[in-house]
């Protein structure tokens, strides 16, 4: 206890330390806040870090208002300290008391930050209060239910009222019903029938979100089921009109924190992972293939199911990298021929399975795959293994794979590290498509030049025009691309679907296949097309096919389309961040000539037309040569 003590105060200094210099927590520092589960520190964290000032920290900012049906407590406090431990400086704005339905009747959110613009995210806060009418009769359950419904109906129309007026993303949540409520009526089967109308109402939640793009709904009462702590304050709830315990709204707090960690691409795409006493029991070298303890019973099949689970997650596109200290012919025995084994060699995009030490692996499986270190999310069992990884790679997410081997699973997923909004066909595909740069980068090898490579690649790129279809792909392209982002403005769906069908604007996508296979979906611009002169608002391109002149063939695709509708400049912006250094010297590179005003570049179009790379095959969707 004395120990537990002694390292909250630790954190809490150091996070008073970051607010006295201003500057962000550091990677570290954020790490350990993330893994607190403590509500009591995590309000004293965020009261702490109320005082971080939000333009020096370098921290993405997410600006998000809070309404709710009750008296919201500690809950931003808490939301803060979560959100600061996902890696984001949160602005957040409280409406006034039980100010849910007023706000979302008049349209908007008013101005929470002074500026006039619209926040990032909307949480709505919502208790049983808001559904259940204020004296019901408990001989008529169905009377009951027809409230509840006519309630839920009355909330749905205030959502899709108030997401006319803003292109924020509006996050609801499940309701738990108090036991009270049941508990109330005597007889089992109107017990029963509340019940139902309550799952049903959790079910009509649920559903806002296939209805509405804009609309996240996270499942509290879920998680509160699956978690450590009461939902409800029966004194406080009397008392102040608090219903839920400090624990619950930390339950809520990191649920919306997930969403916003995954609408500001902050999540993770690589999960790198240990083998001794991770994926199989027992060490390989010692006990030998037939020794390791994997599936049957406990705790083989604790080992098991975590494989099972990191295979699901590889099917949505997470990553796999393989890091152990083994004899390298051993473990791709046992990975192809145990017979309970559900990875088998080819589900890691990278293998490094040697006696090197793993941070230097992790360093390296980062540059075979294009990838920053910042994306990684690693799994050891090994103390001195996560702890040297955390000093070497502080960025690197680390999570804790010993102890009970029942909980490795839950261990995994519980931050949410590779949360998305929406599965695109790319994220299905991305771990074959960075097992596939793997191999690129050992074909690399033996050619006389750089061009003579990228000839042999044999290189295409399909420019497409973005309709309804490809807004998502494009929308998550922009959240979570950062090394070559020229402007950092991450245009979500709503706004990246307005654009697309506005005559003075457009937004294309760039596709990218050589002869190793499809890359899928890699770049995107969004034009200002209103004038004489074409702007660029933001130009992205996934770094898995950085060094290919992809970003050279985007250019020229627009240019002669820029030329095509009689417009006679290009101009583009470089606005610098502590991550797109990579891009700095990209429109110069590509023939623009600095304009005068810092960060802004321009190319004339009345001369000779600008094409593409020789090596790269630059097409339309319809497939004809541009």
């Amino acid at each position: 206890m004395a120990e537990d003590m002694s390292e909250r105060r630790a954190l809490l200094d150091l996070l008073r330390a970051a607010v006295r210099d201003g500057r962000a927590p550091e990677p570290a520092i954020r790490g350990a806040l993330a893994g607190v589960d403590d509500p009591v520190l995590m309000r004293k964290a965020g009261t702490v870090l109320a005082g971080l000032p939000p333009d020096t920290t370098g921290l993405p900012t997410m600006r998000i208002a809070v309404l709710a049906t009750f008296t919201v407590g500690p809950f931003e406090q808490l939301l803060r300290a979560a959100m600061v431990g996902a890696g984001a400086l949160p602005a957040i704005a409280t409406a006034g008391y039980r100010a849910l339905d007023l706000t979302l009747a008049t349209g908007g959110f008013g101005d929470p930050f002074g500026d006039g613009g619209d926040p990032d995210l909307v949480a709505c806060l919502l208790d049983e209060s808001y559904f259940l009418p204020g004296d019901w009769n408990a001989v008529d359950a169905a009377g009951l239910a027809a409230s509840i419904e006519q309630r839920f109906g009355d909330l749905r129309g205030l959502v899709v009222s108030s997401l006319r007026r803003s292109a924020a993303t509006m996050v609801l949540h499940t309701v738990p019903l108090p036991a009270e409520v049941l508990d109330t009526h005597l007889s089992l089967r109107a017990r029963a029938a509340v019940a139902r109308a309550w799952h049903e109402l959790n079910a009509a939640l649920l559903g806002l979100a296939a209805q509405h793009r804009q609309v996240v709904v996270v499942d509290l009462a879920g998680a509160l089921a699956d978690g450590p702590y009461s939902a409800r304050d029966h004194r406080l709830h009397r008392y102040a009109d608090m219903p839920y315990t400090d624990g619950a709204l930390l339950v809520l707090a990191n649920e919306i924190r997930r969403v916003a960690q995954a609408r500001a691409g902050l999540s993770r795409k690589v999960l790198a992972l240990d083998l001794d006493n991770t994926l199989w029991g027992g060490v390989l070298g010692e006990a030998g293939a037939h020794g390791v303890q994997l599936g049957g019973l406990y705790p083989g099949n604790c080992y098991q199911q975590l494989q099972r689970t990191v295979a699901r997650l590889r099917e949505q596109g997470v990553i796999l990298v393989l890091t152990s200290k083994n004899d390298a012919s051993l473990v791709a025995k046992a990975l192809a021929q145990h017979p309970e084994a559900l990875l088998r060699p080819d589900a890691f995009s990278v293998t490094a399975v040697n006696w090197s030490a793993k941070a230097e692996n992790l360093r390296a499986a980062a540059a075979s795959l294009g990838l920053p270190t910042q994306a990684f999310v690693f799994m050891d069992d090994s103390a001195f293994e996560r702890g040297h990884v955390g000093e070497e790679l502080p960025e690197v997410a680390v999570v804790a794979a010993d102890g009970d081997p029942a909980y490795l699973v839950r261990s995994l997923l519980r931050h949410g590290w590779f949360d998305v909004l929406e599965l695109t066909e790319t994220d299905l595909r991305r771990p074959a498509l960075y097992r596939s740069r793997a191999l690129r980068e050992d074909f690399s090898t033996g050619f006389g030049s750089s061009q003579d490579y990228l000839r042999a690649l044999r290189v295409e790129v399909v420019a497409e025009r973005v309709t309804g279809f490809g807004v998502a792909r494009v929308a998550q392209l922009a959240a979570r691309t950062n090394q070559f982002n020229l402007t950092g403005r991450r245009y979500d769906e709503a706004a990246t679907a307005a654009m697309s069908t506005d005559p003075d604007h457009l937004v294309a996508s760039f596709s990218v296949s050589d002869r190793f296979g499809d890359e899928g979906v890699v770049g995107a611009l969004w034009v200002d097309r209103g004038g004489q002169v074409w702007r660029v608002l933001n130009a992205v391109l996934s770094c898995r096919v950085l060094g290919r002149g992809v970003e050279l063939a985007m250019v020229a695709w627009l240019a002669g389309k820029a030329m095509a509708a009689n417009a006679t400049a290009l101009r583009g912006e470089y606005v610098r961040s502590a991550k797109n250094g990579v891009a700095g010297g990209f429109w110069e590179g590509a023939g623009f000539t600095a304009t005068g005003s810092a960060g802004v570049f321009e190319l004339d179009l009345n001369g000779t037309p600008y094409l593409a790379p020789k090596w790269i095959r630059l097409l339309e969707r319809s497939g004809v040569p541009t």
